[in-house]
């Protein structure tokens, strides 16, 4: 997989697919969070049925230390992939995509996928000098790839946060967020100027989603565990005396409901739109990834139901 994400007709092939197929509204770019990694130099791999696992975890300060220095030209790859898919898109936006330093940096201190992150929670309060150390290179890397990709025509960008929701409001105020912050940095003079919106996102960040918020991003990506009309009460995005937030919300399609029958998938959908309604913007999406076992039909079908949908 990782690969195909660096041979760049592949990957805006990939990127594509699903476009032509079910008639998305904009597609999302195909790659790996862990990309940055690969084009540093560090040995990482995806296997089947684990993910992403690095040759050496990085648990030291002597690992943190012998961590390539990262360049622009490193990401010579995704951006011509992203220049061919824009190409191909034509006025049908790109969104573009990197995972968030508290992600990456989780995966590179247990070197695999994990189920609490004791490793990285650990070092964060062990060893505060090299998790800062660690955490300002990932928010570097995640801000370059996600950089390198609005700078080849993007439209729009998002973080993406897998292991926040593992965090306590207080760890992720104070150990992880001001590297996300970092890594937004990297794009803040594009959005400025070109209105480049940004997609902040995580599972299971019910509590700190106003954080995430205030990390930097224009939008605030929504799991399937929270209704959208409660997330719009603790964002301040109710009308009240003092105005609203002005907080866009992306999601939440709950993707369990993808195999579900017809009426029940429906019905949900509808919901999710209505409770979307009071945002100032909404944009609908999946409250998490697709599941392997969906039926593709079932997502073309989708599509058509929500753009048969007055808003």
């Amino acid at each position: 997989m990782l690969e195909s994400c660096l041979i760049p007709e592949m990957a805006s092939e990939i990127t594509l697919q699903p476009v032509r197929r079910h008639d998305v509204d904009a597609a999302i770019f195909f790659s790996d969070i862990v990309i940055p990694l690969k084009l540093a130099g560090i040995g990482v791999e995806i296997k089947p049925g684990v993910g992403p696992v690095l040759d050496t975890p990085i648990r030291s300060a002597a690992d943190i230390a012998k961590l390539p220095e990262l360049t622009d030209d490193m990401f010579e790859p995704i951006s011509d992939a992203v220049k061919l898919t824009v190409a191909e898109l034509g006025s049908r936006p790109l969104i573009g995509f990197a995972g968030a330093p508290y992600t990456v940096a989780a995966y590179m201190v247990e070197g695999r996928p994990s189920r609490d992150h004791l490793g990285p929670r650990t070092m964060m309060h062990q060893d505060p000098e090299s998790w800062d150390r660690l955490m300002t290179w990932t928010a570097e890397a995640s801000g370059r790839f996600l950089r390198a990709q609005i700078l080849a025509g993007a439209s729009a960008g998002q973080l993406f946060d897998s292991w926040a929701g593992s965090l306590s409001r207080t760890n992720y105020q104070h150990k992880v967020m001001p590297y996300s912050q970092q890594a937004l940095e990297h794009v803040a003079d594009l959005t400025g100027e070109q209105g480049i919106p940004l997609v902040h996102f995580g599972t299971g960040t019910g509590e700190i989603l106003d954080l995430m918020r205030d990390a930097g991003a224009s939008v605030v990506g929504v799991d399937y565990r929270m209704r959208l009309d409660e997330v719009n009460r603790r964002l301040g995005n109710t009308p009240g005396p003092d105005g609203r937030t002005n907080v866009v919300l992306q999601g939440n399609i709950d993707p369990a409901l993808l195999d579900a029958d017809w009426d029940v998938l429906e019905a949900h959908v509808r919901d999710v739109i209505a409770q979307g309604a009071d945002a100032p913007g909404h944009m609908l999406n999946l409250g998490h990834g697709v599941p392997p076992t969906t039926d593709p039909t079932v997502l073309t079908r989708l599509v058509e139901l929500i753009h048969s949908i007055d808003y």
